[in-house]
């Protein structure tokens, strides 16, 4: 058992999305091999069992010990929620870390409660910003920083965005991305189990695979019409199939705007992490408005068009490998033209494998 001062560690895991449970399991992987003393608490944000139960099968995680249950919701409906729950267990459970990761409601509400309770704080994957304040993850990321005793930064970018709003250096620490740890513990289970490539008839680099589901686009009918209108043009020129696991927000928005998918674009329902890894490996170039989907594509050496008007993840646009497109479909188009010819070198700026041993070590 690791000693925190003068007595035992204990650390509370707190998670609620697809990509909290996928980029903590090395954290918690970890903590079970060192026999340190942890609790997982699943804030339940995700609430469809394809975006949520399949990954703790998958990854071969125990159910956590605390579900609260809270599914959709308003921004403040749904943070309130936690922070009732959150605070209820941290006063049960008294951990002596708090462990939040990246940038939903669950990281803001595990922040706020913590910090309150004066109970540590650490946030994985600190220090991203895309400065752009109408987006909920933005608010979310700069207060919990801010609430934080130990910010684990991905890349000296971030570490260096930190320390220009005013958090101490002996707080920062450069660990790189987790997201360099799950593709390390998976890539190859995903090529040995996944059956996706077969089933869905394709072949290496003989398609395009896309994912949007943030507010920011899919809450405005001129923003996801641009993006079909865009997918259409891409189609049109490249003839090659689109591959769309549709995320539940996106499939109702598209559904209540009374819109069309085009042509080329093929729709499949949520799938597990085994799947989509598989499907973003041998892809010949990823759409997203995922900033996880960017950070791993280029980890993976994939080229991706971001459908966005900022990132979070400044290195891949200056690493050339990932552009942002926007939602005008015809800058979507000519953002796919231009990253299919250039060439695929670059160095990948998130790290290398045991971010999650480091980040233990430092706790």
């Amino acid at each position: 058992m690791k000693v925190f001062g003068n007595s035992k560690i204990k650390i509370a895991i707190l998670l609620g999305t697809r990509p909290e449970i996928i980029r903590l399991a090395p954290v918690i992987r970890e903590c079970i091999g060192r026999k340190i003393n942890f609790f997982v608490l699943h804030t339940n944000q995700h609430y469809s069992k394809n975006l949520d139960g399949i990954f703790f099968k998958e990854l071969g995680l125990a159910r956590p010990k605390y579900n609260l249950g809270v599914a959709s919701g308003t921004q403040a409906g749904q943070t309130a929620k936690m922070l009732v729950g959150i605070e209820m267990i941290l006063i049960k459970e008294k951990p002596d870390v708090v462990l939040i990761f990246g940038d939903p409601n669950t990281v803001l509400a595990g922040a706020l409660s913590a910090v309150k309770l004066n109970i540590k704080i650490g946030h994985i994957e600190a220090g991203l910003r895309s400065y752009d304040r109408t987006m909920p993850e933005e608010i979310n990321r700069i207060l919990a920083d801010h609430c934080s005793d130990f910010l684990f930064a991905p890349t000296k970018t971030a570490k260096e965005i930190l320390i220009g709003e005013g958090i101490p250096k002996s707080k920062i620490f450069v660990t790189g991305a987790t997201t360099v740890d799950v593709l390390n513990q998976n890539l190859k289970s995903a090529g040995k189990n996944s059956k996706i490539l077969e089933n869905l008839d394709l072949m290496k680099d003989r398609y395009f695979l896309l994912t949007f589901h943030r507010s920011e686009n899919v809450s405005k009918k001129q923003r996801v019409e641009g993006i079909l209108k865009g997918l259409a043009l891409v189609y049109e020129k490249f003839q090659l199939p689109i591959i769309f696991p549709i995320h539940p927000r996106t499939k109702k928005m598209i559904g209540k705007f009374k819109l069309k998918i085009p042509k080329g674009v093929k729709v499949i329902e949520p799938i597990g992490l085994l799947d989509f890894l598989q499907l973003q490996a041998n892809a010949k170039l990823v759409l997203t408005d995922s900033g996880g989907i960017q950070e791993e594509s280029c980890i993976l050496g994939v080229p991706c068009v971001t459908l966005r008007d900022n990132t979070e993840r400044p290195e891949t646009l200056e690493i050339k490998s990932n552009i942002l497109a926007g939602t005008n479909p015809k800058s979507i188009l000519i953002a796919v033209d231009r990253m299919l010819k250039s060439k695929k070198k670059w160095k990948n700026p998130f790290g290398e494998k045991g971010v999650s041993k480091r980040i233990i070590d430092i706790l």
